[in-house]
């Protein structure tokens, strides 16, 4: 058994007071620091504790660290004590992060109690407990405070296998991705030394050399590959992060840190970060906090199509004109049908919507990197409380307004896997990016002077949809206690625009590859079925052809909403990716052309007024879009996650008739207020 603790945190007292005077006294092997030894029998059982040298972190930054961390790994000792100072809990506790992250089954012997009590501070212990993951007994040592309770949680746990409760600290998605890479090319080696393949992939990245030698010895014909695959992950992470990777780790993890305090300790401890305590006191307000969160988000929305307005226009254009010169120099026939209606009209009708995604990406990019979207989480845990789940689910649902693939994959982190099904089914209806082109497109068409305001409340709604569906799955099908978890609040910092700037264009890069494979694949085929089949060696009347066929069958379940049979089968286009929406609209309706130069707004947007679609309709119709169901990458990160193809389908399915039933609300409440279908 081992016994590890911060310098100064009063472990040698613990470990006199349980040991007495059997202790033997040595040094450590090829090394002058003191080795101590303590024998100690307890209900029958003799205990050997091996006293360490005083460290605060593994990080083998000093020869006491890198022998803490040789000993675990090496000896693999069945428990550890960690002493902890009760008084500077936060410095102390980042220690025991690193320990359970490593696997190890820990019991914390939390010191100093009396003097944690003295100045004003109450611990939840039973909920800290919970948050850790592992036993916590109130000690004192020089006055032997709590040694029998603290003997009995070391006896009464001491076969069982390691415990990591809710401790999981998230790093973000980029460095996530890179360690579950690295876990997963080293999960042999780790599985061989009997340690987690997360906790030595992190290492790796972290720096740790001779965690690198270990894994080469056992293979050596793969070191240099796994050297390759650490510099290259190491450089594109350096890349994004320019403060450097150690610094990012470790402010997530006093972020995790911070998280577990103030959720379990009455009156924050932690002094380290009065600057961002200072502004936590307003931004996680009681009641500043939510309508703050709210404004920011209205804020973000409103720059997001006023901002994008102008270099829309100007993309506008270009694709105009594109259309037009293309219409010019080629002649008549189906080779110039498919480039002007099928790519110009399909492809250029999505990428019009760039500065609106870039817009929309650099706002959420921010968000995060000044560390106010951890805060976001907090403000939301109360909520997610009352639907079954934790807020560390809050994690994922924020993912999801970026794409709903990594969000489906970020649920891996939730241990219950109750938690992880229910995150699961609630998550595709956080409005994803995709769909922002067809918020654009048909508000600012139909709802010019409150298209932002618009957007906003589709957003909004998409949260409340999510809450509601997931409080009656959590009453239904997924009856639970939801488990507590620990927030991570990062302290707030300025970043600098070369890593906003590379966050944003990192994730719009993904909506440029997506126009020239998938949205451009959907625009061919959707061209080719409104083409055919030819009538006289010309394309068919647009009712008529095989998309008008599709349109017309669709007709009967959506009409009581007001579609059109071109937003049905938009909406069937859909399925593939969110963004062929609007690419299908814009084949159908042959905007691929140059727009009259008179024309103050996007020939798309001028079809859609002339095809008689009311404002009512146009707003069920992004109910619609928002809750139906997602795209085939999201079924299929679905089904891999869950495993279950009925699980699946059921995904799918009760977001279809979750769509329809609001998309037929709005139509029929703004009846009665008025409006017209």
């Amino acid at each position: 058994m081992g016994l590890v603790g911060n310098p100064n945190a009063g472990k040698t007292t613990i470990f006199n007071a349980l040991t007495g005077a059997r202790q033997k006294v040595g040094n450590w092997p090829g090394v002058t620091i003191e080795k101590k030894e303590g024998l100690l029998r307890f209900r029958d059982r003799d205990l050997l504790i091996t006293d360490l040298p005083g460290a605060y972190s593994l990080s083998s930054f000093s020869l006491e660290e890198t022998l803490v961390r040789d000993f675990l790994l090496n000896e693999r000792p069945n428990r550890i004590l960690q002493v902890v100072d009760g008084s500077n809990l936060e410095r102390n506790l980042y220690l025991t992060v690193q320990l359970i992250e490593m696997g190890l089954s820990l019991v914390i012997a939390l010191n100093m109690y009396d003097e944690l009590q003295d100045k004003g501070l109450r611990v939840n212990l039973p909920l800290l407990q919970s948050l850790l993951g592992c036993p916590i007994v109130p000690t004192v040592g020089p006055k032997g405070y709590g040694m029998d309770p603290l003997l009995a949680a070391l006896v009464e746990g001491e076969d069982e296998a390691p415990a990591s409760g809710g401790v999981h600290v998230h790093y973000g998605p980029e460095l996530e991705e890179e360690i579950a890479r690295l876990a997963q090319t080293v999960s042999a080696a780790a599985q061989r030394h009997a340690i987690p393949a997360r906790w030595l992939a992190l290492r790796l990245l972290e720096g740790d050399r001779e965690a690198l030698v270990k894994l080469a010895c056992d293979q050596p014909e793969q070191a240099s590959g796994l050297q390759a695959q650490v510099d290259a992950a190491v450089q594109r992470l350096n890349r994004l992060y320019p403060e450097g990777l150690e610094t990012l780790i470790a402010d997530r993890r006093y972020g995790f840190i911070a998280g577990a305090l103030q959720e379990a300790v009455t009156r924050s401890i932690i002094d380290r970060r009065e600057f961002s305590e200072k502004i936590d006191r307003v931004l996680t307000h009681r009641w500043l906090g939510l309508p703050l969160f709210i404004a920011f988000l209205w804020l973000l929305f409103q720059a997001t199509f006023t901002f994008g307005a102008l270099p829309m226009a100007g993309i506008e254009a270009l694709v105009g004109w594109v259309g037009g010169m293309l219409g010019s120099v080629l002649p008549t026939g189906p080779l110039r049908d498919l480039l002007v209606d099928g790519v110009v009209g399909g492809v250029g009708g999505v990428l019009v919507f760039l500065p609106n995604i870039l817009i929309l990406f650099l706002g959420i990019s921010l968000l995060e990197d000044t560390g106010y979207m951890a805060r976001a989480a907090f403000l939301m845990d109360k909520l997610m409380h009352a639907i079954g789940l934790h807020g560390k689910s809050f994690i994922p649902l924020i993912m999801g307004f970026g794409c709903g693939v990594p969000a489906i994959m970020a649920t891996r982190t939730l241990e219950s896997p109750r938690d992880r099904l229910l995150t699961i089914l609630i998550t595709p209806l956080m409005s994803c990016s995709a769909r922002l082109p067809v918020y654009v497109l048909f508000a600012g068409t139909f709802f010019p002077r409150r298209a932002g305001n618009v957007i906003f409340l589709l957003y909004i709604f998409g949260v409340l949809a999510a809450v509601v569906a997931g409080k009656l799955l959590s009453l239904t099908l997924l009856r639970a206690k939801g488990a507590p978890f620990v927030m991570e609040l990062p302290p707030y910092r300025v970043p600098t625009a070369r890593t906003s700037l590379l966050h944003m264009w990192d994730r719009a890069s993904q909506y440029l590859r997506k126009m020239g494979t998938i949205i451009l694949a959907a625009s061919v085929v959707v061209w080719f079925l409104g083409a055919f089949p030819r009538v006289d060696g010309d394309s068919p009347p647009a009712a008529d052809s095989f998309i008008g066929q599709v349109g017309r069958a669709l007709s009967p379940a959506l009409e009581p909403l007001g579609f059109s049979w071109q937003m049905d089968v938009s909406l069937l286009a859909g399925l593939v990716a969110k963004e062929v929406v609007v690419s299908t609209m814009g084949v159908l309706y042959g905007v691929g052309e140059e727009a009259p130069a008179d024309s103050e707004i996007s020939p798309l947007a001028a079809a859609l007024l002339d095809s008689g679609i009311t404002p009512l309709a146009a707003l069920a119709f992004m109910v619609f879009v928002l809750l139906y169901s997602p795209c085939l990458a999201v079924i299929t990160a679905i089904w891999r996650e869950t495993g279950s193809w009925r699980w699946t389908l059921f995904s799918v399915g009760y977001q279809t008739v979750l769509a329809w039933g609001a998309a037929f609300l709005v139509v029929k409440l703004g009846g009665w207020l008025g409006g017209n279908v």
